[in-house]
């Protein structure tokens, strides 16, 4: 009767013992994927959180952030009038002189104004520079209507030159409707430019749009 060949105790653990570096590897190499994936996505999310926020808060007015319209209010002025003071300041490393031509105006809800800041490069060289901007209460962001602004493209300034930047806005009439701002009676629009360190170049005539055309 044929006899069927027989593996030791010792020889099936060592058999096994062979095997195990194996299953380790793999192992490891899912565990390095998964992980390298997970850095992927946070590296990745690092990324979309910027202009995830910066949507954010044009959506919602957060943090003070102006909105931006396209045209005047369907509904027209109101009589309820508020103040509007303008601030403007300029980050270290921009030679720039920046001011409001008029530190603050009363207008009616809802009425579209045209106002007008000066700013002068004044250094020898040219010069870049883009502007941050907020609103303060910082709760009446989402009201603030932007239609024109130069906060919204970066600007370019020769040596010396001196530029007048309009900024044409209206507080939406829907504020009114919001009554806990029924108190409000100023908003400031505040301004900062810094510095770009990179500038597109832009032609000359890039600054024939802030040419003074009077209120909208």
């Amino acid at each position: 009767m044929d006899q069927k060949p027989t593996i030791s105790p010792d020889q099936s653990r060592t058999a096994t013992k062979g095997r195990r570096p194996f299953r380790g590897v793999g192992r490891d190499v899912l565990v390095a994927s998964i992980c390298g994936g997970v850095v992927a996505l946070m590296v990745g999310a690092s990324y979309a959180a910027v202009p995830f926020y910066n949507w954010f808060c044009r959506a919602t007015g957060f943090n003070g952030t102006t909105q931006v319209a396209t045209s005047a209010p369907a509904s027209g002025p109101i009589a309820r009038k508020i103040a509007v003071r303008f601030d403007s300041n300029v980050a270290p490393g921009l030679p720039w002189k920046f001011e409001p031509e008029q530190s603050e105006i009363e207008v009616n809800i809802g009425q579209v104004v045209t106002v007008f800041y000066t700013v002068t490069n004044q250094a020898a060289r040219t010069t870049a520079g883009q502007a941050a901007y907020n609103v303060a209460p910082l709760t009446v962001g989402s009201y603030f209507q932007k239609i024109n602004c130069f906060c919204f493209t970066e600007q370019t300034m020769a040596p010396g030159e001196k530029r007048e930047m309009p900024v044409v806005f209206y507080v939406d009439p829907s504020i009114a409707d919001d009554h806990d701002n029924d108190g409000l009676n100023t908003i400031t629009l505040s301004y900062t430019f810094y510095p770009v360190r990179d500038p597109v170049v832009k032609p000359v005539a890039s600054g024939e749009g802030d040419k003074r055309k009077g209120n909208l």
